[in-house]
């Protein structure tokens, strides 16, 4: 993605980074919200017809409700989420990785829109749209990175994180060709980001941990071996060969102009008659 490699050079020093502690973060304060004050809740959610009407914090503030579950599930799911998604940034870069979650959230919300013009119901589409699908995308690109690292299904059997994202994949498109229009639009504006990402495989690839393996593998056999001379010693004089052993306050150059590396000491650094 060239666009996205300019962004990042442009706009990579505003990336935010360590995201996922602030997305759990976020579901804390849901959580609790929900606990001491469940009415709160339903002015968190979002609602395009409402949004239209003025409270565009809705925009945002949807991310905020927590996922359904027992404060046990809430907890176990979060740490999970946040060390896949802790890892995706670093292997992404901070920046890359914002703009998967953030485009993520961007395409639910045109979604509730479009499900909101297509269907004309006022109040209700909120509950449709929540993180599930998101978390699910956050899922899946790690899986796609790292995809022979091993989970413990149940804390008891091992099993490749690449065979539980082809199930939740399965289940998602099986949801998604029999659900309604609803759903179809539930599910394809969240998980739009993965599919835009990873269809392009080819700009992914090079943030895989395989290729960044791979390039600092070679980077460390293309570069240049430390000369070891006699004695110990690192550096050598071309012209007197005079070593940081014979005199430690010498000090020595490489010579850009000479054709291939050598090295000079002080004295014949400038005086020496360059090798073609």
């Amino acid at each position: 993605m060239n666009w996205l490699s300019k962004l990042e050079k442009k706009y990579g020093r505003y990336a935010i980074h360590n995201l996922m502690m602030y997305l759990i973060g976020g579901y804390a304060f849901g959580y609790i919200t929900a606990h001491l004050m469940p009415d709160m809740l339903q002015l968190l959610t979002l609602e395009p017809a409402l949004i239209l009407k003025g409270q565009v914090w809705r925009i945002v503030s949807w991310v905020l409700v927590p996922p359904a579950g027992s404060l046990v599930t809430i907890v176990i799911m979060s740490l999970l989420y946040y060390s896949l998604g802790t890892s995706l940034e670093r292997t992404w870069g901070a920046f890359r990785f914002n703009v998967y979650i953030f485009s993520g959230i961007l395409f639910t919300v045109i979604g509730a829109f479009v499900l909101y013009f297509i269907t004309g119901v006022s109040y209700g589409i909120g509950y449709l749209f929540s993180t599930y699908y998101i978390n699910l995308s956050i899922f899946l690109a790690f899986a796609a990175s790292y995809p022979d690292m091993e989970l413990l299904l149940y804390f008891i059997l091992p099993i490749k994180i690449k065979w539980l994202a082809v199930v939740y994949a399965v289940m998602a498109i099986f949801e998604f060709v029999q659900g309604n229009v609803v759903t179809k639009v539930s599910i394809g504006a969240s998980l739009l980001n993965f599919v835009i990402f990873f269809l392009s495989s080819r700009n992914v690839r090079p943030y895989t941990p395989k290729e960044r393996a791979r390039k600092a593998k070679f980077k460390q056999q293309a570069k240049p071996k430390e000369k070891i001379y006699p004695g110990g010693a690192h550096h050598k004089c071309t012209v007197c060969g005079r070593t940081e052993l014979d005199d430690p306050t010498l000090e020595f150059r490489y010579c850009s102009k000479c054709n291939g590396n050598y090295e000079y000491c002080q004295d014949h650094l400038f005086s020496h008659e360059h090798i073609k």
